[in-house]
């Protein structure tokens, strides 16, 4: 297999255009463990533009398989806020067939991964989740209010949906001050193959 490999890629970037050649740069080949292939981010992805009504959201899953254990860190970077957070709440499709408890979700001040490192909890933040009985809303009521500096992830361990698809999960947040509404920070667009 790996003898084929920049062939293979190379008929595809050929045949389909520079997109599928880039999904091509994404994957390593360990030669150690000759069946077995890494998912790693690429360097260069499509993406829609982004504006007011949709801004994408950085996340990171563990696993990317249907009905497989996966652990899922739903960011806010500082450029995504403009103000501290004072209640947060996450809508999920309802087509999204996971089952997701309180105690299963935490919030933690994260640092971000990359090519060469795991993005993971740094500091976990006092925290009270609820979950609505349908499964399409999450709301996070922190004990302080989330600070517009650093980086902030909602970590939820859960079994992946038995469909393959995209998942969009929207992000509402409610700012301290005297008026109780909820704006839109954006949108994190999960996969599962």
């Amino acid at each position: 297999m790996l003898k084929h490999f920049p062939k293979l890629c190379s008929n595809k970037i050929a045949a389909l255009g520079l997109v599928t050649g880039v999904a091509c740069t994404g994957l390593i080949i360990d030669i150690t463990k000759p069946n077995q292939v890494k998912a790693i981010p690429s360097l260069l992805e499509f993406r829609w533009d982004q504006n007011k009504d949709y801004r994408k959201l950085y996340y990171w899953q563990s696993s990317r398989r249907q009905r497989d254990r996966a652990t899922y860190y739903l960011i806010l970077k500082p450029q995504d806020r403009r103000t501290a957070i004072l209640k947060l709440s996450i809508t999920v499709p309802d087509y999204f067939d996971a089952k997701i408890t309180p105690k299963k979700l935490k919030l933690c001040e994260v640092q971000l991964g990359g090519m060469t490192s795991r993005t993971k909890c740094i500091k976990n933040i006092s925290a009270t989740f609820e979950v609505n009985k349908t499964q399409t809303a999450i709301d996070v009521f922190p004990k302080k209010p989330i600070p517009s500096n650093g980086s902030y992830a909602v970590v939820m361990k859960i079994f992946n949906p038995t469909d393959s698809g995209m998942f969009q999960f929207n992000a509402l947040a409610q700012a301290p001050g005297d008026v109780p509404m909820a704006g839109y920070l954006g949108s994190w667009s999960i996969d599962i193959d």
